[in-house]
């Protein structure tokens, strides 16, 4: 079976107002649309286009049995469209969100308060593809040595030589958690300024993207501790198809762009930064790995005519179908394919076909692998990893 499926966008706040509507080729919205879930997440299920126009949540449960698919789906696909930086954040590992979510359930924490941390037990590791020419993230901690030299070139104002000390101690991991948790629960608000005050005014050729995020980060969150916290991270530019990787425990933020993104069936978030939400410190630096790492990019691998972002979990794994060749594609179990340029004709293994333009999605299940492209536009197909 292939069945069209759709959802309408999400209007937070740092949403842009143009880019998902420039892919659906439409007029914008006028609002800020920040994400088109394609999943069965309670949060925002997709809509199942069968006559029955029920949501996927309970569509899947329904037709199980019949359809030979899970009654509930353990990934959740999305489009992306950030216009202003998202909150720096991180999510837990699978055991952490266990544990978390029993230990608020038992303090009898509602679910929708600000201050809760869990939303759910589960994980929440997530890949994003760049559909835009560029796409700007934060992700995982920068080699310290590099981080000093950056902080270097700030001067010597009081709160530069503090931020300088906690740098300067222990191994690198230490060092960072000591400076993450000064910045987050300890500095005032005059000593956050000073740091940000002294970055936008510097002049550092090594350092101008990081330096000139810093302008436009102030511009956005007057005095934010994460403005600082984003200093101490890996910025990271992907151009069109390219991709990254943010497992549990890696602090990361998307700052510009539009992508394609896949990730565990999860509301997990912790926050770090650039946001007026609730900024749990304690619980923030039990769940981050400090390590410093290189960016955390993902390349896909050939599979037959097709290739798969695979980062070697069982939740997920996102197939691509690229524009001007015919290709096919491998399932498994259920899958959502998702246009996002040309128009794309789909057949699956019974002869089933859909066709999808841009920004139009398609549930198909198992009975139809392989599923074929005619290759006149571009698809991604999630599905549950290997």
């Amino acid at each position: 079976m292939l069945v069209a499926i759709s959802n309408t966008p999400r209007d937070y706040a740092w949403g842009s107002p143009t880019l998902i509507a420039d892919l659906e080729g439409r007029e914008p919205s006028g609002a800020p649309e920040a994400e088109v879930w394609f999943g069965d997440h309670p949060g925002s299920p997709a809509v199942v286009h069968d006559g029955t126009d029920r949501t996927l949540d309970a569509w899947l449960p329904a037709v199980a049995e019949q359809q030979h698919v899970p009654a509930k789906l353990p990934y959740l696909l999305k489009l992306l469209a950030a216009g202003a930086p998202l909150s720096i954040q991180v999510h837990p590992s699978k055991e952490q969100a266990v544990e978390g979510f029993a230990r608020e359930e038992a303090a009898g924490v509602p679910r929708d308060a600000g201050s809760r941390n869990y939303k759910d037990d589960n994980h929440k590791p997530e890949v994003i593809v760049a559909l835009s020419d560029t796409f700007t993230a934060l992700a995982g901690l920068r080699d310290i040595s590099r981080t000093r030299a950056l902080v270097d070139a700030l001067g010597d104002a009081p709160a530069v030589a503090t931020l300088r000390a906690h740098l300067s101690g222990g191994d690198a991991a230490d060092a960072l958690r000591s400076t993450i948790g000064w910045l987050l629960g300890e500095a005032d608000p005059a000593e956050i300024a000073q740091i940000v005050d002294a970055a936008a005014s510097t002049e550092s050729s090594p350092f101008a993207a990081e330096l000139e995020l810093t302008r436009s980060l102030h511009s956005a969150y007057p005095a934010d501790p994460g403005i600082v916290v984003a200093l101490l991270m890996n910025l990271v530019q992907l151009r069109r198809g390219e991709a990254i990787f943010v497992p549990a425990g890696v602090l990361h933020a998307y700052v510009a762009g539009l992508g394609v993104e896949i990730m565990a069936a999860s509301d997990n978030v912790l926050r770090g930064g650039l946001t007026p939400k609730h900024i749990d410190v304690a619980e923030l630096l039990a769940l981050v790995d400090f390590r410093p790492a290189e960016p955390p990019f993902l390349r896909p691998t050939p599979a037959g005519e097709a290739e798969v972002f695979a980062p070697g979990i069982a939740d997920f794994a996102l197939g691509h179908l690229a524009e001007g060749a015919e290709a096919r594609l491998d399932l498994r179990d259920v899958a959502i394919a998702l246009g996002v340029a040309g128009s794309t004709t789909l057949t699956g293994a019974s002869g089933a076909v859909i066709t999808l333009a841009a920004g139009e999605a398609a549930l198909v299940t198992p009975d139809e692998s392989p599923l074929a492209s005619d290759g006149a536009g571009e698809v991604f197909v999630a599905m549950p990893g290997a």
